[in-house]
């Protein structure tokens, strides 16, 4: 494979088969962040579990210690005062049928979460097909189908990530910008690192962490060293 030059420079610049601790593998990844723009941070975390196991899933929420450093665009549907709240809280957009028919009609998707209450899901649910694909469609397990619109909009303006296993057992996960500079990224880290040795499922065997690495945004992947578990 041929890389880039800055690419192919950052991968001289330590042991591709080492794996470091999280301070050092931080570090390392922020020397090699050398685009224009300001990087994020991504999170990689191999499993060691069967995604195809109902009882082998991974997933959860959890609001970053210092945030993603993205703002992200909040879109509501709800009705009467949760509506009201939703405006009062900071939400970008806010509606009900008339913002289903604009993304139906329009293919409009200029938000990057959507929040519903549970009385608005079967409205939601028309459009399934279109936010699926997205990773768009509200979920009770994400935090995004509630009667505390208020709450959800803060988590998600706060920097809520949510962190699932997909269909080849890695986690992906953003825990930063390089803006934030080495502190604030490993309290990301280890945060989020917590959380999914938490979410380890009792059905699973063996070694349950394959794999750990970060990588921004144009620069090559650094392992980590965790706790296999």
């Amino acid at each position: 494979m041929k890389y880039g030059k800055k690419y192919a420079e950052s991968l001289k610049s330590y042991d591709k088969t080492r794996a470091y601790d999280p301070t050092e593998a931080v570090n390392i990844v922020l020397a090699n962040a050398k685009a224009n723009f300001d990087e994020t941070i991504e999170l990689h975390v191999r499993l060691g579990i069967d995604p195809r196991q109902a009882d082998q899933q991974v997933r959860g929420v959890l609001v970053l210690p210092n945030g993603t450093g993205k703002t992200k665009r909040v879109l509501v549907i709800a009705k009467g005062e949760r509506a009201d709240a939703a405006l009062a809280a900071g939400a970008d957009y806010v509606g009900a049928e008339e913002m289903i028919q604009k993304i139906q009609s329009e293919n409009w998707f200029d938000f990057d979460v959507m929040i519903t209450t549970p009385d608005m899901m079967g409205v939601v649910g028309r459009i399934g097909r279109l936010l699926g694909p997205k990773g768009l469609m509200p979920n009770p397990k994400s935090g995004t189908v509630t009667t505390d619109v208020v709450r959800a909009i803060s988590e998600v303006k706060a920097g809520k990530v949510e962190y699932r296993l997909d269909k080849t057992a890695i986690i992906h996960c953003p825990i930063g910008k390089k803006s934030f500079g080495t502190e604030k990224i490993v309290e990301n880290l280890t945060a989020l690192m917590d959380a999914i040795i938490r979410a380890k499922p009792a059905a699973a065997k063996g070694q349950y962490l394959r794999s750990v690495s970060i990588a921004s945004t144009m620069s090559p992947g650094v392992k980590v060293a965790y706790n296999r578990g």
